[in-house]
């Protein structure tokens, strides 16, 4: 079977956690952060993982990851 090409824009955005879950970060923390409350601002800059029904589509995106 030949080798799988990687979708380089999805492996800057997502990885893979070591059980097998896809990490991504969170939108709308990188401009227009005024209005923004400093506790929404602050649970921005943390990650999260990627729901159940992408998670599969996203790893046919990063096979080697």
């Amino acid at each position: 079977m030949p080798k799988l090409k990687t979708n380089r824009g999805a492996a800057k955005r997502f990885k893979k956690t070591s059980t097998g879950k896809v990490r991504r970060r969170k939108a709308f923390a990188s401009h227009i952060l005024t209005k923004k409350s400093t506790k929404r601002k602050r649970n921005l800059r943390t990650s999260t993982s990627v729901g159940k029904t992408n998670s599969k589509a996203i790893k046919k995106l990063i096979p080697y990851a």
